[in-house]
């Protein structure tokens, strides 16, 4: 892997969806700056600091979500001299996004009073009374003809289908939850699922015209459903529960036909390799050396602990895993499927408990057992599966990225001095990774994954 300098930057950084480009909040400026090289190309001063920014599906607008004012700023790379400023005045600014087509910009106000449809041709707009969420409860379907919008209001949840031609609302009808967390259309765009909030368990899958094909309920005391995600092939619905449990429904009759239970005790018979992070400390033969006391005396006392390398080991099992039992008497207890990830090809599914934050696990859904199971040492801040093979990288704020494919797993060190990977980013095309540190920011070209390699820690 080769790795660029270090740029400064204070809040979000995003490729753009055409990977040519990298977007860099860096305090009120806006860095637009291109892949191979990291020149800057565009340089955009807004008027406050910068909190979010999304790019157009496009490539040609950025959005710019500056939440203390709270107002937003959207900015052209074809036309640099061309601006826009949306401000809702008294009912503020909660949550922006693009639409599918890039010409329009979906703003929902505070206290989800309503959400504004803006459009960046004529200056029109549309309003959807009594959005339920600010930055969810809102799905575009695949090829951007239709979204799905939930609303509130007579203590019931309802979903609007609109066109995202027009605008106009195509069809409204209630769904059977208590109090909806979230939507998301199927990727084939044949299907939407909607889950409650975790109070209530409950997985409801509705056509577009308002049929509920499925209910799906694995249990009723408890905490229900944590986290929900479609694969990329639209055949399997993956479900996190509470319970410790990843719960894989099938596209046709909508039934379970996976379980897999996140125990921290691995027992036989387990064919999954065990990877477990280790220290290996650099070992410098002195013995040649001749230095004055005074120069020794001094630099160890300014000196660090030491260079440390990692590795993975493969562990035996059974082996028993890091775990945080949850206090008792705490709302929002971690425990639950809170990390869920399909690989690109629809073959693996990463997961991770958050009553173990240090291990990810990563399931075979062709062969229905569990094919890996990778052990920090730090809790893990983010994982990725690469968009054009499968390969997986996580990082868990350290100086190194942690790796892995089918023919095993290894470490890669950030070779940048006090620079910790605390979340990483995919260019859509899978060739380079976006690093964040802190206060700084790389890029990563990835070499491409041959069919059948053997990988070491060296790499």
């Amino acid at each position: 892997m080769e790795f660029t300098e270090a740029y400064k930057q204070t809040g979000p950084c995003c490729f753009s969806p055409n990977s040519r480009f990298v977007a860099v909040a860096v305090d009120y400026r806006l860095v637009i700056r291109d892949v191979l090289s990291l020149k800057v190309v565009q340089l955009f001063s807004c008027v406050d600091k910068i909190s979010y920014i999304e790019w157009a599906l496009d490539s040609e607008y950025v959005l710019c979500g500056l939440y203390k004012k709270p107002i937003i700023q959207a900015w052209s790379l074809r036309q640099p001299e061309w601006t826009c400023k949306i401000d809702e005045g008294p009912a503020g600014i909660a949550y922006a996004r693009w639409s599918p087509d890039s010409r329009h910009i979906l703003t929902t106000s505070e206290f989800q009073l309503r959400l504004t449809v803006w459009s960046l041709v004529n200056t029109a707009c549309v309003h959807v009374q009594w959005p339920k969420h600010a930055s969810k409860g809102v799905s575009f379907t695949r090829d951007g003809q239709f979204a799905a919008i939930c609303t509130r209001r007579d203590c019931k949840d309802y979903i609007n289908l609109l066109s995202c031609h027009t605008w106009e609302i195509m069809g409204v009808f209630a769904v059977d939850t208590l109090d909806l967390s979230d939507i998301e259309w199927s990727p084939d765009d044949s299907a939407i699922v909607v889950w409650d909030s975790p109070l209530d368990y409950k997985v409801l899958i509705y056509s577009p015209d308002g049929r509920c094909l499925s209910k799906y309920q694995a249990y009723e005391s408890g905490l229900g459903v944590k986290s929900v995600s479609w694969s990329p092939c639209g055949q399997f619905l993956a479900v996190g529960s509470y319970d410790q449990v990843l719960r894989v429904l099938n596209h046709l009759t909508w039934k379970v036909f996976a379980e897999f239970t996140h125990l921290s005790n691995v027992r036989n018979p387990c064919c999954a390799a065990v990877f477990k992070e280790v220290d290996e400390p650099l070992q410098l033969n002195m013995s040649d050396l001749s230095l004055s006391d005074d120069f020794v005396r001094q630099n160890s006392e300014d000196a660090p602990e030491g260079h440390i390398q990692v590795r993975y080991d493969i562990m035996e099992v059974p082996i028993t895993l890091p775990f945080q039992k949850p206090p008792p008497d705490k709302p929002n207890p971690k425990q639950g499927i809170g990390l869920m990830s399909w690989s690109s090809d629809s073959q693996y599914i990463s997961t991770r408990n958050d009553s173990m934050p240090s291990v990810i696990w990563i399931w075979d859904i062709h062969h229905l057992e569990l094919a890996a199971i990778l052990i920090q040492k730090d809790p893990i801040r983010a994982a990725a599966w690469d968009p054009a093979c499968t390969r997986l990288v996580l990082c868990t704020g350290s100086s190194q990225l942690y790796m892995w494919t089918p023919s095993g797993a290894y470490c890669v060190s950030v070779p940048l001095m006090q620079f910790n990977v605390t979340d990483l980013k995919w260019n859509s095309d899978g060739s380079c990774l976006l690093l964040k540190d802190k206060e700084l920011f790389c890029c990563a070209a990835v070499p491409i994954l041959p069919d059948s390699s053997e990988y070491s820690s060296d790499d």
